[in-house]
């Protein structure tokens, strides 16, 4: 198990893309089962299921988790070599590139707070991830990217006209992009203040 409810405010980004991927009442089950450790009884009685049914999504969702869990440590090289390959296909519209790049079950979730323009639901898949990516480049000219990391992951921050739109932070499995977490939310994006940039 996790443990705690302290837990619950250090979900990596990994994990919360792993937990997007779960339907709502399998994330439900997860979050209370596992971060919180609520017996089956009590979640039961929160998701208005029985408690069989309750133990059938816990070991459903944990199974789901363990699959995309990150398989190992990247060492910072490899990170670096997937962040600039990545990078590169973005700012050059690049699908193969991306396609060269991405993890074949790799997720983009958007966050826009309510307030700006944002994928509602997590993509995806490698090609779906790499043509909506592209497609942004192409509505985009005056885009640019810049390294970063953001709570201690791996991301690009991406600049138009200058002003901070958005943040992609990045997890690396493999050496391999596995998941990209988004967020447009202006609350969010002006704790960018505090970035740092990655040594090259």
């Amino acid at each position: 198990m996790l443990g705690s409810a302290a837990d619950a405010e250090s979900v990596s980004m990994a994990m919360l893309l792993v937990l997007e991927t779960l339907a709502p009442t399998e994330r439900a089950v997860f979050v209370l089962r596992e971060v919180f450790d609520l017996g089956y009884d009590e979640i039961a009685e929160a998701v208005d299921k029985s408690s069989a049914a309750v133990r059938q999504i816990a070991h459903r969702a944990r199974a789901h988790v363990a699959a995309r869990r990150p398989r190992g440590t990247v060492s910072p090289a490899d990170t670096r070599r997937a962040l600039d390959a990545f990078r590169l296909a973005v700012e050059t519209g690049d699908v193969q590139g991306l396609l060269d790049v991405l993890a074949p079950d790799v997720v983009l979730l958007g966050d826009g707070g309510g307030i700006r323009q944002a994928v509602l639901r997590p993509v995806t898949g490698a090609d779906k991830v790499a043509r909506l990516l592209c497609s942004t480049h192409a509505r985009v000219a005056t885009m640019s990217l810049h390294p970063a990391q953001v709570n201690g992951h791996p991301a690009l921050v991406l600049r138009l006209d200058g002003a901070v739109d958005t943040v992609l932070a990045l997890g690396v499995d493999d050496c391999l992009i596995s998941g990209v977490y988004a967020p447009r939310n202006p609350e969010k994006l002006s704790h960018m203040r505090s970035e740092t940039a990655l040594r090259r």
